[in-house]
């Protein structure tokens, strides 16, 4: 078996102390508590991945081009992998204040478009080999992660059915309704604008999506886009506990006094009733196809089947 040459599995370094050694051997009480609930975490994903490993012929190496969603702050030695609708704008806004310097102080003065402009962040897949290891074995990795199906569903919600994001109805829902909708009229094909549910469900369940492409990083696995089974992460932050487990990053970073990650608006936010409603509009098939597509999310992160789910 070739082995992968971004081995992560080192934990902490000599010298001051960093956000790492402070999460493995805490000083402070509070970190205690909160250790034990991370090494639980951690615990999950291994396990998921021992399972997964011993049933899988697929083995795989990580390339550099697998890490371009590792956001790199040198500053405090973080690293970072964003997943898209997991407040990944806030993160990366954090993450710029973190790693700026002091040329940003208030996230939310970050305007959204600019958190995601690539050059306003570095990725670890712009650092050579060795440095993409140093910094594996030496920084506090950590991601957040999300039921997958409420993240599916705030995918379609955001891409689909809000009028300004043309992009996505061009790129992908002019293809999704040429090949999934009957009888389409000629503005539809055109546009793109009016994609339904069950037709996006559809196009994720459809072989021949994945054939042409990975899957778009809104609605790709998190599997996929952290790789967690070839990357020892450190922590494993929650949407579910955002407020608490951010505020655990930022502390163990040294930086909870002066930073606070940014509160989200529960209004809008997809909830696991509306995500409920979207599914039962989709076929038992449908449901199925999907949870086997996203079922490694839920192993690895805790996350039990949904009671609405007519899986057959």
């Amino acid at each position: 078996m070739r082995q992968n040459p971004f081995a992560a599995e080192g934990c902490c370094r000599k010298g001051s102390r960093n956000a790492l050694q402070e999460l493995y051997n805490p000083t402070q009480a509070e970190f205690s508590r909160a250790a034990l609930l991370h090494q639980a975490r951690r615990d999950q994903v291994a396990e998921t991945c021992r399972a997964h490993s011993a049933s899988s012929r697929k083995r795989r190496v990580l390339t550099p081009g697998d890490l371009k969603h590792l956001v790199v702050d040198e500053e405090h030695e973080l690293i970072y992998c964003y997943v898209p609708k997991v407040a990944c704008t806030n993160w990366k806004r954090v993450m710029m204040v973190l790693s700026g310097r002091g040329k940003y102080t208030d996230p939310m003065e970050i305007p959204s478009n600019e958190a995601h402009v690539p050059s306003n962040l570095r990725t670890l897949n712009q650092y050579s080999i060795a440095d993409i290891n140093h910094r594996l074995k030496s920084y506090l990795k950590f991601l957040f992660v999300r039921e997958p199906f409420e993240r599916l569903v705030s995918a379609y919600r955001n891409k689909f059915t809000l009028r300004y994001n043309t992009s996505f109805h061009k790129r992908y829902g002019t293809k999704i309704v040429r090949r999934y909708r009957k009888n389409a009229t000629a503005e539809a094909l055109q546009s793109g604008a009016d994609v339904k549910f069950p037709e996006f469900a559809e196009y994720l369940v459809d072989p021949a999506t994945r054939r042409e492409a990975p899957l778009n990083e809104h609605w790709q696995t998190v599997y996929s886009l952290c790789h967690p089974c070839h990357i020892h992460y450190d922590l494993v932050g929650k949407y579910e506990t955002l407020e608490e487990d951010a505020s655990y990053v930022l502390r163990l970073a040294g930086a909870g006094d002066q930073l606070r990650f940014p509160s989200y608006a529960k209004s809008t936010r997809t909830t696991d009733q509306m995500t409920a409603a979207f599914f039962h509009n989709i076929s038992a098939r449908q449901q199925s196809q999907l949870y086997e597509l996203y079922k490694l999310d839920f192993l690895m992160f805790n996350y039990s089947t949904p009671s609405y789910l007519k899986v057959q």
